[in-house]
Protein backbone atom coordinates (compact mmCIF):
# COMPACT_ATOMS: atom_id res chain seq x y z
CA UNK A 1 0.00 0.00 0.00
CA UNK A 2 1.12 3.19 -0.80
CA UNK A 3 2.39 5.69 1.84
CA UNK A 4 0.14 8.85 2.61
CA UNK A 5 1.32 12.05 1.61
CA UNK A 6 0.54 14.36 4.60
CA UNK A 7 -0.89 18.36 3.30
CA UNK A 8 1.70 20.27 4.99
CA UNK A 9 0.33 23.75 3.40
CA UNK A 10 -1.42 25.84 5.93
CA UNK A 11 -1.13 28.85 7.88
CA UNK A 12 -2.59 27.35 11.03
CA UNK A 13 -5.69 25.83 12.33
CA UNK A 14 -9.11 26.95 12.82
CA UNK A 15 -12.87 26.04 13.52
CA UNK A 16 -14.52 22.86 15.67
CA UNK A 17 -14.54 19.28 16.19
CA UNK A 18 -16.78 16.71 17.08
CA UNK A 19 -14.41 13.86 17.74
CA UNK A 20 -16.43 10.09 17.30
CA UNK A 21 -17.43 8.43 20.75
CA UNK A 22 -15.44 7.09 23.44
CA UNK A 23 -13.94 3.65 22.49
CA UNK A 24 -14.02 2.31 25.67
CA UNK A 25 -17.28 3.69 26.64
CA UNK A 26 -18.78 2.29 23.43
CA UNK A 27 -16.71 -1.37 23.53
CA UNK A 28 -18.85 -1.48 27.31
CA UNK A 29 -21.86 -0.44 26.31
CA UNK A 30 -22.56 -3.38 23.78
CA UNK A 31 -21.09 -5.86 26.41
CA UNK A 32 -23.61 -4.36 29.46
CA UNK A 33 -26.69 -4.06 26.97
CA UNK A 34 -25.29 -7.92 26.27
CA UNK A 35 -25.69 -9.10 30.02
CA UNK A 36 -28.31 -6.83 31.09
CA UNK A 37 -32.32 -7.84 30.70
CA UNK A 38 -34.10 -5.78 27.75
CA UNK A 39 -33.54 -3.41 25.12
CA UNK A 40 -30.47 -0.95 25.46
CA UNK A 41 -30.25 1.94 23.08
CA UNK A 42 -26.63 3.24 22.39
CA UNK A 43 -26.30 6.87 20.68
CA UNK A 44 -22.91 8.11 18.91
CA UNK A 45 -21.06 4.77 19.07
CA UNK A 46 -17.34 4.91 17.76
CA UNK A 47 -17.73 2.85 14.22
CA UNK A 48 -14.08 2.09 14.19
CA UNK A 49 -12.80 -1.13 13.56
CA UNK A 50 -12.12 -2.33 17.42
CA UNK A 51 -15.60 -1.08 18.62
CA UNK A 52 -17.19 -3.24 15.32
CA UNK A 53 -15.13 -5.91 16.43
CA UNK A 54 -16.70 -6.19 19.81
CA UNK A 55 -19.89 -6.41 17.83
CA UNK A 56 -19.06 -8.95 15.92
CA UNK A 57 -18.25 -11.12 18.60
CA UNK A 58 -20.94 -10.86 20.97
CA UNK A 59 -23.52 -10.95 17.60
CA UNK A 60 -21.94 -14.74 17.63
CA UNK A 61 -23.04 -15.06 21.01
CA UNK A 62 -25.94 -15.37 19.84
CA UNK A 63 -26.88 -11.49 21.03
CA UNK A 64 -29.19 -9.13 18.94
CA UNK A 65 -27.48 -6.34 17.39
CA UNK A 66 -29.43 -3.60 15.48
CA UNK A 67 -26.79 -0.90 14.17
CA UNK A 68 -28.19 2.36 12.20
CA UNK A 69 -25.40 4.50 11.46
CA UNK A 70 -23.78 5.40 14.67
CA UNK A 71 -26.74 4.20 16.81
CA UNK A 72 -27.39 0.31 18.17
CA UNK A 73 -30.26 -1.22 19.56
CA UNK A 74 -28.92 -4.42 21.89
CA UNK A 75 -31.30 -6.81 23.13
CA UNK A 76 -29.65 -8.62 25.95
CA UNK A 77 -31.54 -11.56 27.95
CA UNK A 78 -28.65 -11.25 31.17
CA UNK A 79 -25.80 -13.74 31.17
CA UNK A 80 -27.82 -16.83 30.47
CA UNK A 81 -28.69 -15.41 27.56
CA UNK A 82 -25.57 -15.65 25.68
CA UNK A 83 -24.94 -19.29 23.70
CA UNK A 84 -22.02 -21.28 22.74
CA UNK A 85 -20.46 -19.76 19.32
CA UNK A 86 -20.12 -21.93 16.81
CA UNK A 87 -17.45 -20.23 15.21
CA UNK A 88 -14.01 -18.73 16.71
CA UNK A 89 -14.25 -15.14 18.17
CA UNK A 90 -12.29 -12.68 16.11
CA UNK A 91 -11.28 -9.74 18.50
CA UNK A 92 -9.44 -8.15 15.47
CA UNK A 93 -6.80 -5.71 16.89
CA UNK A 94 -8.71 -4.76 19.91
CA UNK A 95 -7.33 -5.46 23.22
CA UNK A 96 -10.25 -4.21 25.24
CA UNK A 97 -12.24 -6.82 23.42
CA UNK A 98 -10.38 -9.40 24.40
CA UNK A 99 -9.41 -8.68 27.82
CA UNK A 100 -13.50 -7.78 28.64
CA UNK A 101 -14.99 -10.84 27.09
CA UNK A 102 -12.86 -12.67 29.21
CA UNK A 103 -14.42 -12.10 31.93
CA UNK A 104 -17.54 -12.35 30.75
CA UNK A 105 -17.19 -15.73 29.36
CA UNK A 106 -15.55 -16.78 32.45
CA UNK A 107 -18.79 -17.64 34.12
CA UNK A 108 -20.21 -19.04 31.25
CA UNK A 109 -20.61 -22.62 31.49
CA UNK A 110 -19.30 -23.71 27.63
CA UNK A 111 -16.46 -23.35 25.08
CA UNK A 112 -15.50 -20.24 23.47
CA UNK A 113 -11.92 -19.71 21.39
CA UNK A 114 -10.86 -16.45 20.66
CA UNK A 115 -8.01 -15.11 17.81
CA UNK A 116 -6.94 -11.66 17.02
CA UNK A 117 -4.63 -10.20 14.79
CA UNK A 118 -0.75 -10.25 15.11
CA UNK A 119 -0.73 -7.37 17.26
CA UNK A 120 -2.97 -9.26 19.56
CA UNK A 121 -0.98 -12.37 19.11
CA UNK A 122 2.18 -10.75 20.95
CA UNK A 123 -0.07 -8.98 24.03
CA UNK A 124 0.08 -10.33 27.18
CA UNK A 125 -2.92 -11.90 28.72
CA UNK A 126 -1.53 -13.93 31.52
CA UNK A 127 -2.53 -10.81 33.52
CA UNK A 128 -6.40 -11.48 32.83
CA UNK A 129 -6.04 -15.35 32.46
CA UNK A 130 -4.83 -15.56 36.02
CA UNK A 131 -6.98 -14.06 38.47
CA UNK A 132 -9.81 -15.72 36.26
CA UNK A 133 -8.41 -19.05 37.09
CA UNK A 134 -7.89 -17.96 40.62
CA UNK A 135 -11.63 -17.47 40.19
CA UNK A 136 -12.34 -21.00 38.73
CA UNK A 137 -12.24 -20.59 34.87
CA UNK A 138 -10.74 -22.97 32.60
CA UNK A 139 -8.27 -20.97 30.17
CA UNK A 140 -5.16 -21.93 27.86
CA UNK A 141 -2.98 -20.90 25.90
CA UNK A 142 -0.34 -20.58 23.50
CA UNK A 143 2.87 -20.60 26.02
CA UNK A 144 0.23 -21.22 29.03
CA UNK A 145 -2.09 -19.18 28.10
CA UNK A 146 0.13 -15.96 27.57
CA UNK A 147 -0.85 -15.42 24.22
CA UNK A 148 -3.74 -16.30 21.67
CA UNK A 149 -5.35 -18.38 20.30
CA UNK A 150 -7.48 -18.51 23.82
CA UNK A 151 -9.47 -21.23 24.75
CA UNK A 152 -12.02 -20.63 27.61
CA UNK A 153 -14.93 -22.97 29.36
CA UNK A 154 -16.22 -20.99 32.56
CA UNK A 155 -19.07 -21.36 34.93
CA UNK A 156 -19.49 -21.76 38.63
CA UNK A 157 -17.00 -18.82 40.05
CA UNK A 158 -16.22 -17.91 43.64
CA UNK A 159 -15.28 -14.35 44.25
CA UNK A 160 -11.30 -13.11 45.09
CA UNK A 161 -9.41 -10.60 46.27
CA UNK A 162 -7.16 -9.46 44.26
CA UNK A 163 -4.22 -7.05 44.06
CA UNK A 164 -3.63 -6.00 40.48
CA UNK A 165 0.21 -6.33 39.37
CA UNK A 166 0.21 -3.34 37.07
CA UNK A 167 -2.22 -0.65 37.06
CA UNK A 168 -4.67 -1.70 33.93
CA UNK A 169 -8.36 -0.83 33.54
CA UNK A 170 -8.83 -3.69 31.26
CA UNK A 171 -8.09 -6.22 33.92
CA UNK A 172 -9.84 -4.71 36.70
CA UNK A 173 -12.87 -4.43 34.03
CA UNK A 174 -12.52 -8.30 33.10
CA UNK A 175 -12.08 -9.31 37.06
CA UNK A 176 -15.54 -7.36 37.72
CA UNK A 177 -17.50 -8.97 35.18
CA UNK A 178 -16.44 -12.12 36.19
CA UNK A 179 -17.46 -11.12 39.59
CA UNK A 180 -21.12 -10.43 38.63
CA UNK A 181 -21.28 -14.01 38.10
CA UNK A 182 -19.36 -15.22 40.91
CA UNK A 183 -20.01 -16.55 44.25
CA UNK A 184 -20.24 -14.25 47.28
CA UNK A 185 -17.58 -10.76 46.88
CA UNK A 186 -15.11 -9.78 44.17
CA UNK A 187 -12.44 -7.35 45.31
CA UNK A 188 -9.97 -5.71 43.19
CA UNK A 189 -6.95 -3.26 44.71
CA UNK A 190 -4.94 -1.18 42.29
CA UNK A 191 -2.06 -0.15 42.97
CA UNK A 192 -2.66 3.25 40.99
CA UNK A 193 -6.34 4.79 40.06
CA UNK A 194 -7.40 3.32 36.34
CA UNK A 195 -10.02 4.41 34.16
CA UNK A 196 -13.64 3.34 36.02
CA UNK A 197 -15.86 3.34 32.61
CA UNK A 198 -17.07 -0.22 33.82
CA UNK A 199 -17.63 0.96 37.64
CA UNK A 200 -19.87 3.84 36.29
CA UNK A 201 -21.72 1.46 33.59
CA UNK A 202 -22.58 -1.29 36.32
CA UNK A 203 -24.30 1.80 38.38
CA UNK A 204 -26.03 2.75 34.83
CA UNK A 205 -27.62 -0.65 34.60
CA UNK A 206 -28.71 -0.86 37.50
CA UNK A 207 -25.66 -2.75 40.00
CA UNK A 208 -24.12 -2.08 42.50
CA UNK A 209 -20.23 -1.69 42.86
CA UNK A 210 -18.42 -0.44 45.91
CA UNK A 211 -14.88 1.52 45.62
CA UNK A 212 -13.39 3.37 48.22
CA UNK A 213 -9.50 4.47 47.40
CA UNK A 214 -7.80 2.52 45.26
CA UNK A 215 -10.56 -0.83 45.95
CA UNK A 216 -13.54 -2.05 44.32
CA UNK A 217 -15.55 -4.50 45.36
CA UNK A 218 -18.85 -5.94 43.46
CA UNK A 219 -21.17 -9.05 44.72
CA UNK A 220 -21.81 -11.76 42.71
CA UNK A 221 -25.57 -12.55 41.14
CA UNK A 222 -26.52 -9.27 40.21
CA UNK A 223 -28.87 -8.34 37.59
CA UNK A 224 -28.60 -5.81 35.21
CA UNK A 225 -31.32 -3.89 33.49
CA UNK A 226 -31.32 -2.33 30.26
CA UNK A 227 -30.56 1.46 30.23
CA UNK A 228 -29.75 4.30 27.41
CA UNK A 229 -26.38 5.07 26.94
CA UNK A 230 -25.32 8.12 25.17
CA UNK A 231 -21.61 8.14 24.27
CA UNK A 232 -19.61 11.34 24.79
CA UNK A 233 -16.74 12.05 22.23
CA UNK A 234 -13.47 10.48 22.91
CA UNK A 235 -11.08 12.62 24.84
CA UNK A 236 -8.42 9.99 23.47
CA UNK A 237 -9.04 11.15 19.70
CA UNK A 238 -9.53 14.92 21.22
CA UNK A 239 -5.86 14.87 22.10
CA UNK A 240 -4.44 15.01 18.45
CA UNK A 241 -6.11 18.30 17.87
CA UNK A 242 -5.40 19.27 21.25
CA UNK A 243 -1.76 19.29 20.61
CA UNK A 244 -1.80 20.27 16.99
CA UNK A 245 -3.95 23.14 17.80
CA UNK A 246 -1.26 24.21 20.96
CA UNK A 247 2.00 23.39 18.22
CA UNK A 248 0.89 24.93 15.49
CA UNK A 249 1.48 28.70 14.69
CA UNK A 250 -1.60 30.46 14.03
CA UNK A 251 -4.77 28.29 15.50
CA UNK A 252 -7.49 28.43 17.31
CA UNK A 253 -9.62 24.98 17.87
CA UNK A 254 -12.99 24.29 19.54
CA UNK A 255 -13.54 20.56 20.78
CA UNK A 256 -17.21 19.91 21.42
CA UNK A 257 -18.84 17.43 23.43
CA UNK A 258 -15.37 15.76 24.67
CA UNK A 259 -15.64 12.83 27.36
CA UNK A 260 -14.09 14.34 31.15
CA UNK A 261 -13.98 11.51 33.32
CA UNK A 262 -11.71 12.67 35.57
CA UNK A 263 -9.42 9.25 35.31
CA UNK A 264 -9.18 9.89 31.77
CA UNK A 265 -8.22 14.02 31.56
CA UNK A 266 -4.63 13.54 32.49
CA UNK A 267 -3.39 14.96 28.94
CA UNK A 268 -5.57 18.16 29.80
CA UNK A 269 -3.33 18.58 33.04
CA UNK A 270 -0.10 17.92 31.39
CA UNK A 271 -0.85 20.72 28.75
CA UNK A 272 -2.13 22.82 31.94
CA UNK A 273 1.65 22.78 33.23
CA UNK A 274 3.39 23.15 30.04
CA UNK A 275 1.57 26.07 30.06
CA UNK A 276 -0.74 25.67 27.30
CA UNK A 277 -3.59 28.21 26.57
CA UNK A 278 -6.50 25.64 27.11
CA UNK A 279 -10.23 26.26 28.60
CA UNK A 280 -12.28 23.73 29.47
CA UNK A 281 -16.31 24.36 29.42
CA UNK A 282 -17.75 21.48 31.59
CA UNK A 283 -21.26 20.93 30.64
CA UNK A 284 -24.68 20.93 33.27
CA UNK A 285 -25.96 17.51 33.07
CA UNK A 286 -26.00 14.87 35.71
CA UNK A 287 -25.27 11.73 33.29
CA UNK A 288 -23.09 8.87 34.35
CA UNK A 289 -20.23 10.35 32.16
CA UNK A 290 -19.44 14.05 32.27
CA UNK A 291 -18.69 16.15 29.27
CA UNK A 292 -18.27 19.20 28.07
CA UNK A 293 -16.49 21.63 25.54
CA UNK A 294 -12.58 22.80 25.01
CA UNK A 295 -11.04 25.74 23.40
CA UNK A 296 -7.13 25.17 22.71
CA UNK A 297 -4.85 28.09 20.99
CA UNK A 298 -1.56 28.23 19.87
CA UNK A 299 1.29 28.12 23.09
CA UNK A 300 4.13 28.73 24.28
CA UNK A 301 5.28 25.52 25.95
CA UNK A 302 8.10 24.12 28.66
CA UNK A 303 9.12 20.50 29.63
CA UNK A 304 7.54 19.04 32.30
CA UNK A 305 8.15 15.38 33.95
CA UNK A 306 5.05 13.47 33.73
CA UNK A 307 5.55 10.35 36.27
CA UNK A 308 3.93 8.35 39.23
CA UNK A 309 0.11 8.12 39.18
CA UNK A 310 -0.66 10.31 36.38
CA UNK A 311 0.30 7.82 34.05
CA UNK A 312 -3.19 5.68 33.78
CA UNK A 313 -5.18 8.58 33.40
CA UNK A 314 -3.24 9.83 29.83
CA UNK A 315 -1.75 6.37 29.47
CA UNK A 316 -3.25 6.15 25.51
CA UNK A 317 -1.91 9.87 24.94
CA UNK A 318 1.87 9.32 25.65
CA UNK A 319 2.56 9.28 21.82
CA UNK A 320 1.18 12.50 21.00
CA UNK A 321 2.33 14.16 24.13
CA UNK A 322 5.63 13.07 23.25
CA UNK A 323 5.28 15.43 20.30
CA UNK A 324 4.42 18.08 22.13
CA UNK A 325 7.48 18.35 24.16
CA UNK A 326 9.13 18.22 20.88
CA UNK A 327 8.08 21.91 20.83
CA UNK A 328 8.12 22.92 24.49
CA UNK A 329 11.58 24.85 25.75
CA UNK A 330 13.63 22.58 27.61
CA UNK A 331 13.19 18.82 28.54
CA UNK A 332 10.54 16.79 29.30
CA UNK A 333 11.05 13.54 30.95
CA UNK A 334 8.60 10.57 31.24
CA UNK A 335 8.79 7.97 33.76
CA UNK A 336 7.00 5.15 34.98
CA UNK A 337 5.46 4.08 31.20
CA UNK A 338 6.49 0.62 31.24
CA UNK A 339 2.62 0.00 30.09
CA UNK A 340 3.69 1.23 26.47
CA UNK A 341 5.65 -1.61 25.50
CA UNK A 342 2.78 -4.12 25.42
CA UNK A 343 0.62 -1.59 23.90
CA UNK A 344 -0.21 -2.61 19.79
CA UNK A 345 3.34 -2.24 19.47
CA UNK A 346 5.98 -1.32 21.97
CA UNK A 347 5.16 2.48 21.96
CA UNK A 348 8.48 3.32 23.71
CA UNK A 349 10.47 2.69 21.12
CA UNK A 350 7.84 3.24 18.47
CA UNK A 351 7.67 7.14 19.28
CA UNK A 352 11.41 7.64 19.48
CA UNK A 353 11.79 5.46 16.67
CA UNK A 354 9.58 7.79 14.27
CA UNK A 355 9.95 11.44 15.58
CA UNK A 356 14.19 10.84 15.33
CA UNK A 357 13.42 9.99 11.59
CA UNK A 358 11.64 13.42 11.71
CA UNK A 359 14.39 15.41 13.67
CA UNK A 360 13.49 15.44 17.28
CA UNK A 361 16.06 15.24 19.74
CA UNK A 362 14.39 12.43 21.72
CA UNK A 363 15.87 9.06 23.62
CA UNK A 364 14.00 5.45 24.80
CA UNK A 365 14.60 4.94 28.94
CA UNK A 366 13.60 1.41 29.88
CA UNK A 367 10.21 2.96 31.54
CA UNK A 368 9.55 6.24 29.35
CA UNK A 369 11.59 8.58 27.13
CA UNK A 370 13.13 11.93 27.44
CA UNK A 371 12.49 14.73 25.00
CA UNK A 372 15.04 18.28 24.69
CA UNK A 373 12.89 20.71 22.88
CA UNK A 374 12.79 23.16 21.17
CA UNK A 375 13.24 20.49 17.77
CA UNK A 376 12.55 21.84 14.45
CA UNK A 377 11.27 19.00 12.50
CA UNK A 378 11.97 18.30 8.87
CA UNK A 379 10.31 15.80 6.81
CA UNK A 380 10.39 11.96 5.95
CA UNK A 381 9.14 9.05 5.14
CA UNK A 382 7.68 7.16 8.37
CA UNK A 383 4.91 4.42 10.06
CA UNK A 384 1.96 3.60 11.87
CA UNK A 385 3.89 0.55 12.75
CA UNK A 386 0.01 -0.83 12.54
CA UNK A 387 -0.48 1.72 15.80
CA UNK A 388 -3.44 3.78 15.48
CA UNK A 389 -2.18 6.56 18.00
CA UNK A 390 1.75 6.41 16.40
CA UNK A 391 -0.20 7.03 12.89
CA UNK A 392 -2.66 9.88 14.25
CA UNK A 393 0.65 11.49 16.02
CA UNK A 394 2.54 11.59 12.80
CA UNK A 395 -0.31 12.93 11.20
CA UNK A 396 -0.22 16.03 12.95
CA UNK A 397 3.60 16.15 13.58
CA UNK A 398 3.51 17.01 9.47
CA UNK A 399 1.54 20.02 10.01
CA UNK A 400 4.87 21.57 11.53
CA UNK A 401 7.32 19.79 9.71
CA UNK A 402 9.80 21.63 7.30
CA UNK A 403 9.69 19.50 4.32
CA UNK A 404 6.98 16.87 3.14
CA UNK A 405 6.22 13.41 5.09
CA UNK A 406 4.78 10.26 4.20
CA UNK A 407 2.94 8.15 6.31
CA UNK A 408 3.01 4.34 5.65
CA UNK A 409 0.23 1.89 7.35
CA UNK A 410 -2.03 4.72 7.31
CA UNK A 411 -4.96 2.54 7.85
CA UNK A 412 -4.47 1.87 11.12
CA UNK A 413 -5.92 4.99 12.03
CA UNK A 414 -9.72 3.55 11.48
CA UNK A 415 -9.00 1.17 14.60
CA UNK A 416 -10.26 4.34 16.75
CA UNK A 417 -10.81 7.64 14.32
CA UNK A 418 -12.40 6.20 10.58
CA UNK A 419 -12.68 10.28 9.81
CA UNK A 420 -9.23 11.55 11.44
CA UNK A 421 -7.94 12.75 8.28
CA UNK A 422 -11.74 14.44 7.02
CA UNK A 423 -11.64 16.28 10.24
CA UNK A 424 -7.91 17.43 10.52
CA UNK A 425 -8.16 18.40 6.99
CA UNK A 426 -11.58 20.19 8.03
CA UNK A 427 -9.78 22.98 10.32
CA UNK A 428 -6.88 23.35 8.06
CA UNK A 429 -6.47 27.11 6.96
Amino acid sequence: MAARRLDKSISGLTGSVKVPGDKSISHRSVMFGAIAKGTTSVTNFLLGDDCLSTIACFRKLGVSIEQKGNQLQIVGNSFDGLKEPADVLDVGNSGTTIRLLLGVLAGRPFHATLIGDESIGRRPMTRVAKPLAMMGADIDGRCGGEFTPLSIRGGNLTGIDYHLPVASAQVKSSILLAGLQAEGITTVVEPSKTRDHTERMIRQFGGEVEESGLTVRIKGGQSLTASKVEVPGDISSAAFFLAAAAITPNSELLLKDVGLNPTRTGMIDVLKEMGADITVMPHDTEGYEPSGDIIIKTSNLKGVEIKGDILPRLIDEIPIIALVATQAEGTTVIKDAHELKVKETNRIDTVVGELAKLGASIEATDDGMIIHGKSHLKGGIVSSHGDHRIGMMLAVAALICKDEVFLERDEAISVSYPGFFKDLYSVMK
